[in-house]
């Protein structure tokens, strides 16, 4: 298939679904629906230069990024079992208990952050303030959330996770409650699509 096929299918999933370009590319490259696919950063580029009909207006994660330039990326510190390692069953979002999780930054510096988890099958979300975008403000947030539905058996089997330093303790937390925790290979939020999904709605 040529390439503007793939640009109908990401005018489509980005104007009426919602998607972002990352998602928009993840999802092509999963299911190998088509016969060239363009990187992350060529679909943002063609948006830039006018080939598909979305504007930067329609993108609300790219209004919220940073436009500075950043440090070299290539050493990111991987933070435990990459989702290599996660169960093929766990896609086919059969079953209960499968978690996706993120943070949503307030648009100032001192504002507090929004912890969301989202659970695959049934995409319910839970949100959590936090008053610090770090790892123990994170790993607080969720033993308050474990508490609550510990009566609820499995509920939490599995969370996915980004490999940014606020998830840091997560591997340990999720021994500590007989949950597998699995991390993305870096700057790949595809792989978390329905969290970052509901991230960028919010």
């Amino acid at each position: 298939m040529k390439a503007w096929e793939f640009n109908a299918f990401a005018e489509k999933k980005i104007l009426e679904k919602k998607w972002s370009p990352d998602a928009v590319v993840g999802h092509a490259k999963r299911h190998k629906k088509f016969e060239y696919i363009p990187s992350t950063k060529t679909l943002y580029n063609w948006i830039d230069e006018g080939k598909l009909s979305v504007i930067n207006m329609d993108l609300a994660m790219k209004l919220r990024r940073s436009t500075k330039s950043t440090k070299s990326r290539k050493h990111k510190k991987v933070l435990g079992k990459s989702i290599e390692e996660r169960p093929e069953s766990i896609e086919t979002r059969e079953e209960f208990g499968h978690w996706e999780i993120d943070r949503v930054e307030g648009r100032k510096s001192n504002d507090d952050a929004l912890l969301t988890l989202v659970e695959r099958k049934t995409r319910h979300k839970i949100i959590r303030r936090i008053p610090y975008n770090t790892a123990p403000a994170v790993t607080a947030a969720l033993k308050e959330t474990f508490a609550e539905y510990s009566k609820g058996q499995n509920v939490f089997k599995t969370i996915t996770a980004d490999n940014d330093s606020e998830f840091s303790e997560l591997s340990e937390l999720g021994k500590k409650h007989q949950i597998d925790v699995y991390f993305c290979h870096p700057y790949a939020s595809w792989e978390r699509g329905s969290n970052e999904r509901h991230n960028g709605l919010m």
